[in-house]
């Protein structure tokens, strides 16, 4: 059993006594570290109902939302795939806004035009560049899109790919000359060049404009079918196993769920080559899920898994069979792995709430901003939410007489005192401790060494 740690308080007497306080939110079992959980909510869309409604937070309707990137206001892009829509979900005071910003609803095609003039096939990535275009990898017909806002229009074109063309050597060349095969992730960098996960080819690729032209080249990884393999490398002697999504931080660093290996790989320019590592995670044909250092993490990876980076480079992955949203961060050297949010063993659905008290179906994409808030999406709920970093209650700890500490703490839950840490010097208090009329504190005898606390709520 791990605890979710969230906040830790202490009080030395006069007599010498110190009382420390340590709350946490609820328990999870299976290895999970909940050390930093976040609070989710649902924005749009509402669990069990299937459509293509635009409309106001549960009103608005989805049909298996895929990838998501989000602007510095807060507007969520996202890629409707059954539905073969863009949506825009717009926040507007307390509430969420879902409109559709270009695709015919449930017509596929490769059509370009003007707002719902345009048509896709099964959309899974989408990005965002910093000028506010923003580019869709267009899965069903093995194509990158350009939707670039005109006045108040939204403009659709093909920058890359021929649609129905595909091929497993990953042909590279200019606009309509290159071909993909299945791309699903997309990431832009800070200079506008437009990054691959093209999970068919099990490679990497990227496209750069060139004057008035879409360049695409392999950059990672052994283009092929069949040239799959979890070998670490420089440029195509790295091996990827269906690579599903990529995010790019501030300095041109990616990082790819390699979702066939179940594992985060790294990819750094050195010169002009690319070195690919994997950070997190070992590959194995099977999934599974462990918090823990480097290879040690095990994840559960479906094949539309993404992930997103913040500005310090901790990356933030949506592990969809297990239902939980983790975090990779770089500590030193090494990259440690811990969960956010959702619980393994819950069944599939759509629950509100903080660390495990939050239940997803199957997470998929995942953006973040600036303040580190996510946002997901779960194709098999057909909604979207946000999770925040979940508010720290801060235990205050008094002597209220000559024998007895009371511990008064924010928020909701109840104290449980921690009986079962073996240490000579702890409080030996076991059990539950529930407040009434919400009042949030409790008195207890004065214990003779330290006695730590943790509140589940």
């Amino acid at each position: 059993m791990v605890q979710l740690v969230r906040g830790i308080g202490s009080l030395r007497y006069a007599s010498g006594l110190v009382v420390a306080g340590l709350l946490a939110a609820s328990s999870v079992g299976a290895q999970g570290i909940f050390n930093t959980p976040y609070t989710i909510q649902t924005i749009a869309g509402a669990y069990g109902a299937y459509g293509n409604l635009d409309g106001t937070n549960a009103a608005a309707q989805f049909e298996q939302p895929a990838g998501v990137t989000v602007d510095t206001n807060d507007n969520v892009y996202l890629v409707d795939s059954s539905a073969n829509v863009v949506r825009l979900v717009v926040p507007a005071g307390t509430n969420w806004v879902t409109t559709t910003i270009a695709g015919t609803a449930n017509a596929s095609g490769i059509a370009n035009g003007t707002n719902q003039t345009a048509q896709f096939n099964a959309p899974a990535g989408i990005a965002r560049d910093a000028a506010g275009n923003l580019y869709v990898a267009d899965t069903g017909n093995n194509a990158i899109r350009k939707i670039q806002l005109v006045g108040t229009n939204w403009v659709t074109t093909t920058i890359a790919g021929t649609a129905g063309a595909f091929t497993s050597g990953a042909k590279n060349g200019t606009n309509g000359a290159a071909q993909f095969y299945n791309p699903a992730g997309l990431a832009a960098d800070a200079a506008g060049n437009l990054y691959v996960a093209d999970t068919g080819n099990n490679a990497i690729r990227k496209i750069q404009l060139v004057g008035t032209n879409w360049v695409t080249t392999t950059i990672a990884g052994t283009a092929g079918l069949f040239s799959y393999g979890s070998n670490d490398g420089t440029n195509g002697a790295a091996q990827f196993n269906y690579p599903s999504g990529i995010a790019a931080d501030p300095a041109g660093n990616l990082f790819v769920a390699d979702s066939g290996n179940f594992t985060i790989r790294e990819i750094v320019r050195q010169g002009t080559n690319w070195v690919t590592t994997t950070i997190a995670g070992t590959a194995s044909p099977y999934g599974s899920y462990a918090d823990g250092t480097n290879g040690d993490a095990q994840f559960n990876f479906s094949i539309n898994s993404d992930l997103a980076v913040d500005a310090t480079d901790n990356i933030f992955v949506a592990d969809s069979e297990d239902g939980v949203i983790r975090e990779v961060a770089p500590q030193g050297t090494n990259w440690v792995t811990t969960s956010l949010a959702g619980w393994i063993y819950a069944p599939a659905g759509n629950t509100d709430g903080t660390g495990t008290n939050a239940v997803f179906s199957a997470p998929t994409g995942i953006a973040v901003d600036a303040a580190d808030h996510i946002f997901v999406t779960d194709p098999l709920a057909n909604d979207v939410r946000e999770g925040v970093l979940a508010a720290v209650p801060n235990p205050v700890i008094s002597l209220t007489g000559p024998a007895s500490v009371t511990v008064s703490w924010s928020g909701f839950g109840v104290l449980q005192t921690n009986a079962t840490l073996n240490t000579s010097n702890w409080g030996n208090y076991g059990g539950s401790i529930s407040t009434s009329n919400g009042t949030n504190s409790v008195t207890l005898p004065a214990p003779s060494g330290n006695l730590f606390f943790r509140l589940t709520n």
